[in-house]
């Protein structure tokens, strides 16, 4: 609660936080519309490999362009402005660089800049959640080991996840269940680039599908998005997947604490302490009323009949038992909130949610059936869904991680519905990514 106090201090003192921006894309365009007012930050560098696209989204954010034309970093440091580059890691190996925001959402491209910022002596924040999971708890470790920080994105769901389970746990709850709300129907697990614009177009206020960037969208419809988030908040709180994944029942915000328990007490979770995600739509395809779809929540059971009956009292969304309760967020303001995350790794060398063991992953299950010599296209794509599993069964099944399946040859044919294992495909054993991944798994391994 004192970061815009500190934050103030390191401005009067004309010592800004300085911090490089990797990816310029939707999350880091609605970090600088803020950070560019926010006294105490200094955007030194921002990389993108699209530099027309990334002047665009300044312009967009309000910045003027006097602000981003510095044409060395030298220069941004002394007159305060912003060197724009292609050159990620020219910018991440300045040692005057404080936090490197990794935002690429590109798994191989995060895990290499991660590794960088971390020789190069700096905090990381990983927006890019396609990485975390992947290598996210090496990653911290490799970090914590170099002394500088590891942190999950506030104002993206997982690191409010984890902010709800650390509330929970500090105020002396027994933590049941944690997750969000999205949009879901079975049949989504098949959608692909090409077929997802018919459900976007349902919700969105968009009338130009060529304005986004369907594979994006899609792996929010297709399961991946969820199983990837909630796969990052297990691995930073200790909470473990169920063995089937993620079931997605439909709920209203206040009718949390009755589904997102365990069904021995009525409820849809085969373990507890675990994670799940809400759907907004029951499953004949109507709206929930007063659904979740933005928003984060947890469920938590209390240890006393007085605390049971507090929660009663002061309306804590309690079950029908009253042994459970549940708080929520409706919304949650994505890159608008990350400020929070570069000032509490900067100036408290505090992470928003960091990943400290490996209980849970992502691995790639086919959408369809496919054929030997096929080249996969990834997350959101033509070929393959994310789904969460518990750790120790991907690695005993030598699962494929979702994050390492873009661009990949099959080496036989997989059957629609089947999980995908390392040695359906070509993996290339010299690839940063891949050997991290490995590395993870042999340290990690439950």
């Amino acid at each position: 609660m004192n970061l815009a106090r500190m934050l103030a201090q390191r401005e009067s003192e004309r010592q800004p936080v300085r911090v490089a921006v990797i990816g310029c894309g939707k999350f880091s365009t609605m970090y600088l519309t803020q950070a560019r007012t926010t006294p105490g930050i200094h955007i030194v560098g921002i990389a993108d490999l699209d530099l027309d696209r990334a002047r665009a989204n300044l312009q967009s954010a309000g910045w003027p362009q006097s602000q981003s034309d510095a044409g060395t970093i030298d220069a941004a440091i002394t007159s305060g402005g912003t060197f724009l580059t292609e050159d990620a890691f020219a910018l991440i190996q300045d040692e005057r660089i404080d936090v490197v925001v990794e935002a690429t959402g590109i798994p191989h491209a995060g895990i290499r800049h991660c590794q960088s910022a971390i020789n190069s002596g700096h905090h990381i924040v990983m927006v890019n959640v396609e990485a975390d999971v992947v290598a996210g708890p090496l990653l911290a470790q490799q970090a914590n080991a170099a002394g500088v920080v590891y942190s999950l994105a506030w104002g993206d769901q997982p690191a409010l996840i984890c902010e709800h389970v650390d509330w929970a746990r500090s105020c002396g709850f027994e933590v049941t269940a944690a997750g969000k709300g999205t949009r879901y129907l079975p049949e989504y697990h098949s959608l692909t680039p090409d077929t997802v614009w018919e459900v976007l177009r349902q919700y969105l206020e968009i009338d130009d599908p060529d304005s986004i960037n369907l594979q994006m969208f899609n792996s929010f419809l297709d399961g991946s998005k969820s199983a990837i988030e909630m796969t990052a908040v297990c691995n930073a709180t200790g909470l473990v997947p169920q063995a089937q994944g993620l079931s997605f029942p439909p709920s209203s915000r206040f009718a949390l604490a009755d589904v997102c328990k365990p069904q021995k007490d009525g409820g849809v979770l085969t373990c507890d302490g675990t994670t799940e995600v809400v759907s907004s739509l029951d499953r004949n395809g109507e709206p929930v009323d007063h659904h979740l779809a933005m928003g984060t929540f947890v469920i938590v059971r209390p240890k006393s009949d007085y605390a049971r009956q507090c929660f009663r009292e002061y309306h804590m969304l309690p079950d029908q038992s009253g042994h459970y309760g549940a708080l929520y967020r409706p919304t949650h303001m994505i890159g608008l909130e990350l400020g929070v995350s570069i000032a509490s790794v900067a100036l408290r060398g505090e992470p928003t949610g960091q990943p400290h063991c490996f209980s849970s992953d992502v691995v790639a299950v086919a959408k369809r059936d496919l054929k030997a010599g096929e080249t996969l296209d990834g997350e959101g794509g033509h070929c393959v869904y994310g789904k969460q599993m518990p750790a120790d069964a991907s690695i005993a099944k030598n699962a494929l991680a979702l994050g390492l399946s873009g661009g990949l040859t099959l080496t036989r044919d997989v059957d629609a519905g089947e999980v995908l294992c390392e040695e359906d495909a070509t993996l290339d054993n010299a690839d940063e990514a891949v050997q991290a991944r490995r590395m993870m798994r042999a340290t990690f391994a439950l």
